[in-house]
């Protein structure tokens, strides 16, 4: 792939970090030097041999860069942190895609497909082609506002962009365990997931939206997450928000 390609192009690798040892270590050298080294043969024959490669520009992308070793990490001249995507932006995006889809819709009907997206394109356009589906059945295909509304509450997104998922771990922490802290492993047999899951794909966006904290001793619902759910904290969950 390096070798194939032309002058200024632009390599964009996304889910960086999962990049094996061996090919970080080509990268070394074309990213500094614009060269790669390849080893011939084995044992007592071994040779290295440099080929130059055309100057081009290098992305990477990804949601762990804790994970990127350090040295891939010190030979990017940029790092930049990308933050969630605003409803009203996610709005204009939701609106192009409907376009290129060629699906009929109201502008209030894309903002609230919008606002339930976790501030996050890819799940913005996911959830356009589910709401088409329902408007296709019971409508005319049009995505009106009350089409919207029944299909996103029929795929379990709420007005926070939350999904069953998310809901059933709130709720479990507050049911079971009255708000806790309580450990990831606890929690995640609670609920029948995975802990490594939970931590990697749910627990991101639900402190983002200030939901769930973490604790020393554990995953702890907020005052916000109570009222999200209409529940009323406990005395002893009551005290830890004081």
């Amino acid at each position: 792939l390096l070798t194939s390609l032309e002058e200024n192009d632009i390599l964009f690798i996304d889910e960086i970090h999962r990049l094996s040892s061996i090919v970080e270590e080509y990268l070394y050298s074309a990213m500094e030097d614009y060269r790669i080294d390849l080893v011939i043969d084995t044992g007592p024959n071994a040779r290295t041999v440099q080929i130059d490669i055309n100057p081009f520009t290098l992305i990477g992308a990804t949601t762990r860069s804790g994970l990127l070793t350090s040295p891939l990490r010190a030979r990017f001249g940029i790092n930049l942190r990308l933050q969630y995507y605003d409803s009203k932006t996610l709005t204009d995006i939701v609106e192009r895609s409907a376009g290129i889809l060629q699906i009929k819709h109201e502008s209030a009907a894309a903002y609230e497909i919008a606002s339930r997206s976790r501030g996050t394109p890819r799940i913005a356009n996911a959830l356009l082609r589910r709401v088409r589906d329902f408007a296709q059945i019971k409508g005319d295909g049009t995505i009106t506002s009350s089409v919207t509304e029944y299909a996103l509450d029929a795929l379990q997104v709420d007005k926070r962009g939350l999904d069953e998922m998310d809901n059933r771990i709130l709720t479990a922490l507050i049911d079971k365990f009255a708000g806790g802290p309580v450990g990831m492993t606890t929690l995640a047999t609670a609920i029948g997931e995975n802990s490594g899951t939970l931590e990697e794909v749910y627990e991101p966006f639900l402190i983002q939206e200030g939901l769930l904290m973490r604790t020393p001793r554990g995953r702890q619902a907020t005052k916000a997450a109570f009222e999200h759910l209409g529940r009323t904290p406990s005395a002893r969950s009551g005290s830890l928000f004081e």
